[in-house]
């Protein structure tokens, strides 16, 4: 079984269903994150009217929605399950009360979640993210301890190296949450006195792509993996980028096949 190989639409924000769909197809993907957001062609507010037109318009170019980007309100649950998208996916912020009260404020909202998760049969996964949110999978994973199996991990492999981990890991500590693996690439550049991220293709960065998939064969993992189109330098169009990566990750994948 190979992998449902998937990009996040952000880049295309506000590119309606059809026009997107037609463009990711042809780049070479089968699944896409859509982000329902205050800036996107769906947003909150429109989702219950707008998502099921949007995703039977990417279904219809061969686009299966793998997960939104959005907020856990009832209404993006709501849409998200006439739509049949399986999962919203979100940060854990961390706010001025500092990082414990952060953590605690953010379990109260998933623990509040957790009947929404259960009437909508919509999962929720959380994505470790660096600088103000939690930033590690293990933080992410303490963070859902004891909340039902609705409630995924989304690791990121660039995050995770941010981090300073390693996926064979991280990945094998999330295997039981696992619900979307993630792949951009990243690492430091100096500016103003200092060192600020930055984000690159597969080969450039400090995630160990290949080591991924290593690990991936050996949890027996066949979910969805996000492209997320993620690069610092505009220099060169996102598309381009994002071939080059897939053709870089299906390689990789190659070499070490999700299953016997």
């Amino acid at each position: 079984m190979s992998y449902l190989w998937s990009v996040f639409t952000k880049p295309w924000i506000g590119l309606p269903g059809d026009e997107l769909g037609r463009l990711i197809s042809g780049l070479g993907f089968a699944g896409a994150e859509v982000p329902v957001r205050d800036t996107a062609y769906v947003t909150p507010a429109t989702a219950e009217a707008e998502l099921p037109k949007f995703t039977a318009q990417l279904r219809a170019e061969g686009i299966e929605p793998i997960s939104v980007a959005s907020d856990l309100s009832e209404q993006v649950f709501a849409a998200c399950a006439e739509s049949g998208v399986p999962m919203i996916r979100i940060m854990s912020d961390l706010g001025p009360d500092g990082y414990a009260a952060s953590v605690r404020r953010n379990r109260e909202l998933l623990e509040q979640a957790v009947v929404l998760t259960e009437r909508y049969d919509v999962q929720v996964g959380v994505q470790p993210h660096h600088g103000r949110y939690v930033s590690s999978t293990l933080g992410v994973l303490q963070l859902l301890d004891g909340l039902p199996d609705r409630f995924k991990l989304v690791w990121d492999a660039a995050h995770d190296a941010l981090a300073g981990d390693h996926p064979a890991v991280t990945l094998e500590l999330g295997a039981d949450r696992l619900g979307i693996v993630n792949l951009k690439n990243v690492h430091y550049v100096r500016a103003d006195g200092g060192w600020k991220t930055n984000f690159v293709e597969a080969e450039d960065g400090l995630s160990d792509w290949p080591a991924v998939f290593a690990t991936l064969r050996q949890l027996k993992y066949t979910g969805p993996i996000c492209l997320t189109g993620q690069y610092s330098d505009p220099a060169v169009p996102v598309e381009t980028r994002l071939e080059r990566d897939l053709r870089f990750a299906v390689t990789s994948a190659a070499q070490h096949p999700s299953r016997e």
